[in-house]
């Protein structure tokens, strides 16, 4: 049986549940949907628990820059741990564990335990470091971009959809009777603490750590690595040019999801239902374009090498540089729409370009590369929101001179697009003899 499913997939078909690559593929980019449901799962419903938990704008705050930070620190540890143990038990785990503060914070009746509860689920934001390892390790170098940036794409929808679906399930407990108006949150967070537990069960029933076994086999034929995988990604730079990068992408993404909304209302006058619903458009690009990102980079670095990747990649994040820029000086609302379309499309490209490039930094520490990379954009988006923050004191009232600030962070992106630029070349000829060394696996 392992004979017939040991090599890595050289094609991606979506509509295929073909082998155990392919089965792995789609349940794990269904599991990260549902974890991203479940962590954002109490974006949409915060009104309702703001109100009757009787929470204070700093401490709305708080709660969300504490859902952010655990996530840092998961992703760092989890990417170690799946390059020891594999994806599949560290995974299960994950979810079973996460499951719980999502079930249980509906039992908040504070601001500190709502904190705790909300710092817990943060935790699940690690699931993007298994999804883009359990990928990069189910297929070959020729697809690994599409495979991790169509996974990552399709699970991120799954911040999108809570959006959506989490107030039509509180309002649907309501008519049931289940629950008042007020306690509608509460019970709503039942439905995405069951799915975990749905997605752990499928997860460790179905799928196997790579193509030639689980890890536990591989390890007593001597194949898994027992070297400390985190200090071997640390210590290339590679990994941290990536991680600026990603940085660059991904959290300047989060920013934009938190603060587009409220742009659009006090820059442009747009009512609060437009404004959501472009904010939204924003979310759902993620479908194609990180997908979109992977394609491109696969077909580049298989005519040019890692070299054309890098290239790739400093050229998407200079065009999300120079559309932000663009995108905070728009005169009117049409134009604005138009420039976060464009910069929204480089940028999730980049997303997808950059993990395209995460499995060949070194084939020993994938898991602890995607780790820090991943936590690398969850930092990014800290700092973003740090630097929102100090704008606003500085312009008094709790307001922000949005030109300012998305001016100034087009500036910075286009710095680090310069410096990936720059720096292309020396990762790409430190990289070539891993990248040729792991192709020549394939063939």
């Amino acid at each position: 049986m392992l004979n017939s499913i040991s090599k890595p997939l050289d094609k991606l078909n979506i509509f295929s549940l073909k082998g155990v690559q392919m089965k792995t593929f789609h349940i794990t980019w269904l599991t990260f949907f549902f974890c991203f449901f479940a962590w954002f799962g109490m974006a949409p419903l915060m009104k309702i628990a703001r109100e009757q938990l009787h929470l204070t704008k700093d401490q709305v705050g708080n709660i969300q820059i504490a859902s952010v930070s655990a996530t840092i620190i998961a992703r760092l540890l989890i990417g170690r741990l799946i390059d020891r143990y594999g994806p599949k038990i560290i995974y299960t785990w994950l979810l079973v564990i996460c499951a719980v503060p999502v079930l249980l914070i509906g039992t908040s009746q504070s601001y500190t335990s709502f904190l705790l509860f909300r710092l817990a689920i943060g935790i699940i934001g690690a699931s993007f470091v298994i999804t883009q390892f359990h990928t990069s390790i189910m297929f070959a170098p020729n697809i690994k971009g599409t495979a991790n940036a169509t996974a990552g794409g399709f699970g991120n929808a799954g911040g999108g959809a809570a959006n959506v679906f989490m107030p039509l399930i509180a309002s649907g407990f309501t008519a049931l009777g289940f629950c008042s108006a007020a306690d509608s949150w509460r019970f709503a967070m039942i439905v995405p603490g069951i799915m975990l537990l749905v997605c752990a069960f499928l997860y460790h029933r179905y799928t196997l750590d790579s193509p030639e076994g689980d890890f536990k086999m591989l390890e007593k034929a001597g194949s898994v690595t027992t070297e400390n995988t985190f200090l071997i990604a640390a210590k290339d730079y590679r990994t941290w040019i990536l991680t600026v990068a990603y940085a660059a992408c991904f959290g300047v993404e989060i920013t934009v999801d938190n603060f587009a909304p409220i742009f659009f209302t006090d820059s442009f006058g747009a009512t609060i239902a437009i404004a959501g619903l472009v904010a939204g458009i924003f979310g759902w690009i993620n479908i194609f374009a990180r997908p979109l990102g992977g394609i491109f980079a696969d077909k580049i670095g298989n005519r040019w090498g890692f070299h054309g990747k890098t290239l790739l990649l400093a050229v998407l994040l200079l065009i999300e540089g120079i559309g932000l820029i663009w995108f905070a000086k728009s005169g009117n609302l049409g134009m604005a729409i138009f420039m976060m379309f464009l910069f929204g499309l480089s940028l999730k490209m980049a997303n997808g370009a950059t993990y395209s490039l995460v499995p060949f930094i070194n084939p020993k520490a994938v898991g602890s590369v995607a780790g820090i990379v991943g936590a690398g954009g969850n930092i990014g988006a800290m700092l973003i929101a740090f630097m929102f923050k100090a704008k606003a004191i500085h312009a008094g009232n709790n307001t922000i001179d949005y030109t300012t600030a998305f001016t100034l962070l087009g500036f910075i992106i286009l710095g680090i697009g310069i410096a990936v630029l720059v720096f292309r070349t020396i990762m790409a000829q430190k990289t070539v003899h891993i990248e040729e060394l792991t192709l020549s696996t394939v063939k």
